[in-house]
């Protein structure tokens, strides 16, 4: 067995075409695999990468990850401008077209109800950063700033220890301060828009040194919005943002409702990881 399929997501029947350009894994175009009511949206990948075994290496390669997560992503985004889907989890695969079908039969009351939930309604994300300067006492280290950085003034070295004691007090207190402006902001910005959205999710902050994000995660956030009232709750995000220069307010979106797919977005018996 060379090929496997690739479930990126499950939709109803539409009609129209899947959007022009899309390419998933490995450059292919995706198919739709027609089965009663439903349909999910499938491509073929090669054995020697997503078959059990060499699968759970690949997982443990981050370059590998991250294109099979971008490729998973562009398909399902494309398929959000023209019908409600339910997406899949990364990496769900079957061994055949019939290891499809049994997937969408495993899970036909969960994608059924799940489609009708999310139908015309997309994902906004929210993040909010505490993003405090550096220590000015304390300078970096040499090259820290990297080789295109614009130069940056050192500050004048302190006169004594007390002068230095006494920067170092005012810096703790400037990074609290940030700190306790992003968290109020988040619980105001997280209250308003919950009221404004049909669900909204709390995730786990990010880690910095993963997303390469400027500042430290403190609000990871997501709202389940009908797609007409999409401009009126970035609207409100604007207007709930402060100009603070040590807070900063991240909005993403639309995306397809992945926070909000539920366990009809988990992979089903015929998930590449049994083996069948």
């Amino acid at each position: 067995m060379n090929e496997l399929r690739y479930v990126y997501a499950v939709t109803r029947p539409f009609d129209g075409v899947l959007p022009e350009g899309v390419r998933g894994l490995g450059g292919e175009p995706p198919r739709l695999l027609d089965h009663g009511d439903l349909v999910a949206v499938v491509g073929a990948v090669p054995a020697e990468d997503f078959a059990e075994a060499p699968l759970k290496k690949r997982l443990e390669d981050l370059d590998w990850l991250t294109a099979t997560a971008r490729a998973h992503e562009a398909v399902i985004g494309a398929m959000t401008t023209v019908t409600c889907t339910v997406p899949l989890r990364l990496a769900t695969v079957c061994v055949d077209d019939s290891g499809v079908r049994r997937l969408l039969d495993a899970g036909r009351d969960r994608f059924t109800t799940t489609l009708e939930r999310l139908e015309g309604r997309v994902e906004w994300g929210v993040k909010v950063y505490a993003d405090p300067q550096p220590d000015p006492a304390t300078p970096g280290p040499a090259g820290s700033d990297g080789p295109s950085a614009a130069p940056r003034e050192r500050p004048a070295a302190p006169a004594s220890g007390r002068d230095y004691l006494r920067r170092r007090l005012s810096s703790r207190q400037a990074r609290e301060g940030v700190w306790e402006r992003a968290e109020a902001l988040s619980r105001t910005l997280h209250a308003e828009l919950s009221q404004r959205a049909q669900a909204a999710a709390l995730h786990r902050p990010q880690d910095s040194r993963l997303s390469e994000a400027r500042g430290q995660n403190v609000l990871n956030a997501a709202y389940l919005v009908p797609r007409e009232s999409s401009q009126e709750f970035v609207a409100e995000v604007g207007r709930l943002t402060p100009r603070d220069q040590g807070v900063r307010v991240e909005l993403t979106g639309p995306w397809a409702p992945y926070s909000f797919a539920g366990q009809a977005g988990q992979a089903g018996p015929d998930e590449a990881g049994t083996g069948r």
